[in-house]
């Protein structure tokens, strides 16, 4: 446990100090919340629980008996809550003796930084694993992959059929793919794309593609038609994403991408009582997941 004494700011006992830098820094406003819905929790953990479809009607002969079709219990998700916390120690004479304020007020606002940017992370993480089998959702598959299963038989796929950097024609491809996405009994079902998110270096791709009336890189007298028909009505730009060429479409699929907070910042101070030391801590409970990976398609990028 390291703590924070008169050694570690020795400057800042004495007059003449200019300026403090390295904690001054702008933040970027908050991401996460554009990643997924918020919900509240006041539980251990939350399940969400699939349920099967019916399939399409058949013919019934005459005087046949009537078809009866089924439903129950599908995959199962679980959002298990997970506390991060965050402190530092501080000895009272530093306190004290401190001449900017640099070891009290601007620890604690350093402090909530961290505590912020961590929550980013997490967040951040569950698409940065998006690919990655060890990261699975209720189906046991990763949040996008080419073979998620339907509980009554089948496989469906959430990502372009050939990785595909940002592109025209790629995200032409992703809403055609997403508006033919169907329920678990294969019924058709009407899902739009909401967003576009990219991390920082497809920011200027992202633009010429939907920002311009006309094709992109053409010459050819045609219109943008993503542009057009509204097919992808935002674009959101997330620091925290870490394959540079990555892109995912969140889409109106309820129960897709989810964020459940069980516990919101709280920031603490005591004192203890033999050393006269003061502690600060920051701490902070919750989940972010997906349900149905319907809420999601994306491109690992070629």
């Amino acid at each position: 446990m390291s703590v924070i004494n008169s050694g570690s700011f020795a400057k800042a006992l004495w007059p003449g100090v200019n300026a403090w830098y390295g904690k001054s820094y702008d933040e970027y406003a908050v991401e996460y919340d554009q990643l997924f819905d918020k919900f509240t929790s006041n539980k251990a953990f939350e399940e969400d629980v699939g349920v099967s479809s019916f399939g399409l009607a058949v013919s019934k002969p005459e005087g046949a008996p009537v078809s009866y079709d089924s439903e129950r219990q599908a995959f199962i998700t679980r959002y298990q809550h997970v506390v991060y916390a965050l402190g530092f120690i501080i000895t009272r004479e530093i306190m004290e003796d401190d001449q900017y304020d640099v070891v009290g007020q601007r620890k604690a606002q350093g402090l909530a930084f961290s505590m912020r940017q961590t929550k980013e992370v997490v967040a951040a993480n569950v698409y940065n694993r998006a690919f990655n089998s060890a990261y699975v959702g209720g189906d046991g598959l990763s949040l996008i992959n080419s073979a998620h299963v339907n509980l009554k038989g089948g496989t469906w796929s959430n990502q372009i059929s050939t990785a595909s950097d940002l592109s025209e024609a790629a995200l032409e491809q992703a809403c055609i793919d997403i508006a033919g996405f169907t329920n678990d009994a294969g019924l058709l079902i009407a899902v739009r794309p909401e967003s576009l998110i990219i991390p920082r270096q497809l920011i200027f791709e992202a633009k010429r593609i939907l920002g311009t009336d006309g094709r992109v890189g053409t010459d050819n007298n045609d219109l943008n038609a993503i542009k057009t028909l509204g097919s992808v009505p935002k674009v959101i730009t997330n620091h925290f994403l870490t394959d540079t060429d990555a892109w995912f479409i969140r889409t109106n699929v309820p129960h897709g991408m989810k964020y459940f907070e069980r516990r919101g910042d709280q920031f603490d101070m005591d004192n203890d009582w033999d050393t006269e030391n003061a502690k600060f801590k920051a701490s902070a409970r919750y989940s972010f997941g997906w349900t149905d990976p319907r809420g999601l398609y994306a491109s690992a990028g070629a």
